[in-house]
């Protein structure tokens, strides 16, 4: 499975952003699915995650500001970002097939990342 995740930059504060996580080489219905942030001198963080069922789950601190969704036509896997803060200043990664857990960061395949600036 091979991920391309875009749809990064630059916004400001309050402002929204919609992640776009590509998926080829499987079908997008066959894995569940997840988004991780990481900031600078920080360890990657689960952000939100959505299952082969389509249940969802996000980090305490994304809950109620982001929307995971998905396309299984598309293949793609979608973070709307809403209510952003400089908190979010992150690169985004999206993964595939968790192996334990979805809050884990060790997914089977991981998209190469996307920037996120937001400034205050």
């Amino acid at each position: 499975v091979q991920l391309q995740a875009f749809g990064g930059g630059l916004v400001q504060a309050g402002g929204s952003l919609r992640l776009s996580c590509a998926a080829s080489g499987r079908t997008g219905s066959s894995y569940g699915m997840g988004w991780f942030r990481q900031a600078p001198g920080k360890e990657r963080r689960f952000v939100a995650a959505i299952t082969i069922g389509d249940s969802t789950y996000y980090a305490a601190s994304v809950k109620g500001r982001f929307t995971i969704s998905r396309d299984n036509g598309k293949n793609t896997v979608y973070l709307q970002m809403n209510s952003l803060n400089a908190e979010d200043t992150a690169v985004y990664y999206c993964a595939a097939e968790p192996r334990r857990s979805f809050y884990r960061d060790d997914y089977s395949y991981w998209g190469q990342g996307t920037q996120v600036t937001v400034s205050s």
